[in-house]
């Protein structure tokens, strides 16, 4: 996992927070708020947005990652998740495979309101990631 200094993480915490409070999800009533943070330290945060046609929502992580990717950012290093849960939530296997593409390598923390949290790697959580098979880029 790559290091995430004190003060950056409670600034990407404190994003994930905020953004949960953004969050459109009137069908699940289940807010998520996450911060993505790249190699030259900009964050982009969002929130899930549902739709009434389901598979048109969109999770905050995924959000969050297309938001980086939509700026230039073709590498991601941290991934943060909110729920406002007493049991921290990790990313699903969509948004896993999504952080694949970008941050093979990221680090992903889970926060909630109690003091629950998991630390942990893309690799811990998705470890056979479909890899990119795009020319030119490597795949390691």
């Amino acid at each position: 996992m790559q290091n995430v200094d004190g003060d950056n993480r409670s600034g990407l915490e404190r994003a994930a927070r905020e953004a949960a409070g953004w969050s459109y999800a009137p069908y699940s009533r289940f807010p998520v708020g996450a911060a993505v943070q790249v190699p030259d330290g900009r964050v982009f945060s969002a929130c899930n947005v549902e739709n009434a046609s389901l598979g048109l929502s969109i999770c905050a992580e995924r959000a969050a990652v297309f938001q980086a990717v939509a700026a230039g950012c073709r590498e991601i290093a941290t991934v943060v998740v909110y729920t406002p849960t007493a049991r921290v939530v990790t990313p699903c296997g969509a948004c896993l495979q999504v952080i694949a593409e970008f941050g093979p390598k990221a680090a992903i923390v889970c926060i909630c309101d109690s003091a629950d949290r998991i630390e942990t790697t893309l690799e811990a959580l998705l470890p056979a990631a479909f890899g990119a098979r795009i020319p030119g880029k490597a795949t390691d």
